[in-house]
């Protein structure tokens, strides 16, 4: 059951609050009323913070905050405006199967309430993989880690623009230099999120923002010329892309995406994971994933063409393995030091 309604003078609520003090110590003025308001049945389990959390880079993203496991902020830009979304699960009972609300600020707020769910995976189903043959063919670890983890499911954010940002800036880069470059960028030439959103959470900034950063700007943020240059054209086929991001998810949506030039596999596996839950799309030339998966499936490294022989039996649900894989916690060895990459941005 979903019920959707404009804001009507409640505040915020317990269930959004991310201050350092208790809500109810919050006056009641300090608490805007939402805009817009969504209440939806999942339908069955759904962990909030693994589902949604996937879409962070950091526990201080700008774009996805997860404060808790059941608690969720997300600013993003709909067609009528900036929004500031709220995704929580308020009331008794088990935390898996609350209903959720989602309570949005800014001009886009109704807007975004229809695409909500699809967010928090209303679109995914784990049903018909977990009554096949190659579900009961998983190793026993990846099976206990569904059971453990009944709630996790696949986000579609539609957002093609923003994660082929995103994707591109992660190209040939540690975490940690595209995760800086990423918020130094949002937050620059982006705007501040509407309503009660955390501290640092920022709008994306548009199409036409993203083609106007100058080459010190870049530079400032770590960002090579390549990277910068493929943002760039990502962002001149903004319009496409967006159309993209309601297109099905099939051989065209792959090809739309890698027509891009500097879209290769990797980046366009990265952005359907998130835009379209594509259950099946793989990571290839990860910098750490098929050493990964290779270690937990054949206890030894491996490469591209080795981890997909190895994910050969799971076609379709890949990515669903792989995600099985990382909530199982495995880890492989380590064998050297931390990569420290240099910074040449002020030499």
């Amino acid at each position: 059951m979903v019920r959707a309604a404009p804001g009507d003078g409640a505040d915020v609520g317990a269930d959004c609050h991310h201050g350092p003090m208790p809500s109810a110590a919050v006056p009641a003025a300090a608490r805007p009323a939402a805009d817009a308001e969504l209440v939806w049945d999942p339908g069955g389990a759904l962990h909030l913070g693994q589902t949604l959390g996937v879409l962070a880079r950091g526990a201080h993203d700008p774009l996805v905050r997860v404060l808790s496991p059941e608690l969720v902020w997300v600013v993003t830009r709909t067609a009528e405006g900036p929004v500031s979304a709220c995704y929580s699960r308020p009331g008794p009972g088990p935390s898996l199967r609350r209903p959720v609300r989602v309570r949005a600020w800014g001009p886009g707020a109704a807007a975004f309430l229809a695409e909500a769910p699809r967010w928090a995976g209303a679109e995914d189903s784990w049903a018909g993989f977990e009554a096949s043959p190659a579900f009961a063919a998983l190793p026993e670890r990846l099976r206990t880690a569904r059971r453990l983890h009944p709630g996790l499911r696949l986000p579609s954010t539609g957002r093609v623009l923003d994660r082929a940002v995103l994707s591109v800036l992660e190209q040939r880069v540690t975490v940690r230099e595209a995760v800086a470059a990423h918020r130094l960028l949002v937050r620059r030439h982006g705007q501040p999120a509407p309503g009660p959103a955390p501290e640092g959470m920022h709008v994306p900034p548009t199409a036409e923002a993203w083609r106007a950063v100058p080459v010190w700007e870049w530079h400032r943020a770590g960002v090579d010329g390549a990277r910068a240059a493929t943002v760039r054209r990502v962002a001149e086929r903004a319009a496409a892309l967006e159309r993209l991001g309601r297109a099905p998810l099939d051989a065209g949506l792959h090809r739309g995406l890698r027509s891009v030039p500097g879209l290769g596999p990797w980046t366009v596996a990265e952005i359907v994971q998130c835009t379209h839950g594509d259950p099946d799309s793989v990571s290839v030339f990860d910098f750490h994933l098929a050493a990964w998966v290779c270690w937990f499936f054949d206890r030894r490294p491996g490469d591209d063409r080795r981890m997909l022989e190895l994910l050969e039996p799971w076609r379709g649900d890949r990515q669903r393995v792989v995600r099985l894989l990382r909530a199982s916690g495995f880890r492989k060895p380590s064998f050297a030091p931390r990569l420290h990459p240099e910074d040449h941005r002020h030499r």
